[in-house]
């Protein structure tokens, strides 16, 4: 990507109305470019380039806009000018913006089958590198109360404890609960671990009064649940 001239020179050398901060003050933060909002959170850029030339570096890569969601501290800060506290931001920028968006959808969805499940989650966990474990918490009328990270890692008893999963779901006087988890394959068949694991919690769920509906992983755009599937 070519960048344009006045892009490669300090952002306060720029005429007041095109600095991103400014625009953001005067217009809305929905009047700015990509570049412009990232260029603010970046907040510097570096000697031979400005905040916007070094944010336009960033959406030259190739998955673009995607790259903030799919990468981590470590694997940004390795672009030129993108130290870790720039790529900490950035990445708590993002997951704040997730976090957000999944709070206003899921707020009081009511879950009657994966597909509900699946609605909220896929798009954000399809394209994950890792494997994410977490948990919807229900109230009686199968009502989403919240939406809880258990773990990330590959899945293991080790990491999905029992302990961790319920104790959100006691806290929050959850009547259910519905695992989900993701294959960075993008494959959901369930491995033989995936099916311990949830008999495991199944029985915890039991003695805890605390009812395990569903086991539900998701791959790149298709799902499998463990109930329908009848490993449950």
């Amino acid at each position: 990507m070519k960048l344009d001239g006045y892009r490669t020179v300090g952002i306060k050398k720029l005429p007041e109305w095109e600095r991103p901060r400014e625009k953001l003050l005067n217009y809305g933060a929905n009047k700015l470019s990509n570049s412009e909002l990232l260029a603010i959170l970046l907040s510097t850029g570096y000697k031979e380039q400005s905040a916007i030339s070094l944010a336009e570096k960033i959406l030259a890569q190739d998955e673009g806009l995607r790259v903030l969601t799919n990468s981590t501290v470590q694997e940004l800060s390795k672009i030129k000018g993108i130290g870790l506290a720039k790529s900490s931001q950035l990445i708590a920028a993002v997951e704040l913006g997730k976090r957000i968006a999944l709070s206003t959808k899921a707020n009081n969805y009511k879950i009657k089958g994966p597909e509900d499940v699946t609605a909220l989650i896929m798009e954000e966990m399809r394209y994950l590198k890792k494997e994410y474990f977490n948990i919807f918490l229900l109230n009686t009328k199968n009502e989403v109360i919240s939406i809880e990270n258990i773990s990330v890692g590959n899945l293991s008893s080790s990491i999905v404890h029992p302990r961790e999963v319920f104790i959100s779901a006691i806290k929050r006087s959850s009547s259910s609960i519905i695992l989900v988890h993701n294959h960075p394959s993008g494959d959901p068949t369930p491995s033989k671990e995936d099916i311990n694991i949830t008999k495991r919690l199944l029985e915890a769920g039991d003695l805890l009064g605390i009812k395990v509906l569903d086991h539900i992983i998701i791959g790149d755009g298709i799902y499998i649940s463990l109930k329908e599937k009848a490993f449950m």
